[in-house]
C-alpha cells in the first residue's frame, strides 16, 4: 500500500516537473525555432503577398501593427498583413471595413496568410505559436478575475478556442476555453491544437472574413452587466477605457 502511494507521488512530482518545464522554457526554445524555420520557408508566399497587397490597398501599405496586451498585460505591437485600403469619405472618416475590404484582402483573410506575420512576434518573443489569441486592449476592463488568467501565457498565433470555432461560439464560451488552455497547458494539448488548426486552414473552417466591430467583447459585456443590473460595472469599466486611450496620447 505504502509502495503504490510512493510511485503515485513520484508520477505526480515528474508530471509537475515536466508541466514547468515545458511551461517556462521548451515552449518557448521550440516556439522559438519553429517559426524560425516556417519564416524561411514562407518568404516567398510573404513576399509575393506584400506586393500584392501593396498594390490592391492603394498605397496604404501591406503591414499594419496594433496594440494588444501579452504575457502578464504587457502591451505590444501585433504584426499583421493589411487587408483593407485607408480610403475616407467626403468627412474625412474610414468607410466601413466591409467597403475597405479588397478581393485580394478577402483571398488573404479567407486562407490565414494574414495571420503569418506573427511569426515574427513569436521570434521577438511577445507571442507563442500556440496561445490565447491576443484581443483588444480596450477589452482588458471587461474581464472577470478567472479570465485575467488567460494573460498568464504568452498570446498564440491559434489557440483553444479556435479549434472550437472562431464566430460560432460565444464571448463567454471563448474566454473559458482560454482560461481552460492556461490550466492543462501541456505539450500534447498544444500538438493537438496545433494539428486541429492545420486541418481547418485546409479545409478552410472557422475561418473567414468577418470584419471588426460587428460583436465586440465590451458591447457583449456591458449588455451582460445591463441584464444584471451592474451599472457601476458598466460605468467603472468605461471610465478604465477612458484612462487606457488617455495613457495613449
Amino acid at each position: 500500500m505504502i509502495g503504490i502511494k510512493l510511485k503515485r507521488y513520484i508520477c505526480s512530482i515528474r508530471r509537475i516537473k515536466a508541466y514547468y518545464m515545458y511551461r517556462h522554457f521548451f515552449k518557448r526554445f521550440i516556439g522559438f525555432w519553429i517559426s524560425l524555420i516556417a519564416l524561411i520557408c514562407f518568404s516567398p508566399i510573404l513576399l509575393v503577398t506584400t506586393i500584392w497587397l501593396c498594390y490592391a490597398n492603394k498605397g496604404a501599405g501591406s503591414f499594419f501593427f496594433q496594440e494588444r496586451p501579452g504575457k502578464d498585460g504587457k502591451i505590444f505591437k501585433v504584426i499583421k498583413f493589411k487587408t483593407m485600403t485607408d480610403e475616407r469619405d467626403e468627412n474625412g472618416k474610414l468607410l466601413p471595413d466591409v467597403k475597405r475590404l479588397t478581393k485580394v484582402g478577402q483571398f488573404v483573410r479567407s486562407t490565414s496568410i494574414d495571420e503569418l506575420p506573427q511569426l515574427i512576434n513569436v521570434l521577438k518573443g511577445d507571442m507563442a505559436i500556440i496561445g490565447p489569441r491576443p484581443l483588444y486592449v480596450r477589452y482588458l476592463p471587461y474581464y472577470t478575475e478567472r479570465e485575467h488568467l488567460r494573460h498568464s501565457v504568452r498570446p498564440g498565433i491559434s489557440g483553444w478556442a479556435q479549434c472550437h470555432g472562431r464566430k460560432s461560439i460565444t464571448w463567454t464560451e471563448k474566454l473559458n476555453y482560454d482560461v481552460e488552455y492556461v490550466e492543462n497547458l501541456s505539450l500534447r494539448m498544444d500538438i493537438n491544437i496545433a494539428w486541429t488548426t492545420i486541418k481547418q486552414v485546409l479545409a478552410r473552417e472557422n475561418v473567414g472574413v468577418a470584419t471588426s466591430g460587428t460583436n465586440d467583447f465590451n458591447d457583449y459585456r456591458d449588455r451582460e452587466w445591463a441584464a444584471q443590473g451592474r451599472q457601476d460595472l458598466i460605468e467603472k469599466a468605461s471610465k478604465a477605457v477612458e484612462k487606457l486611450n488617455q495613457q495613449k496620447i
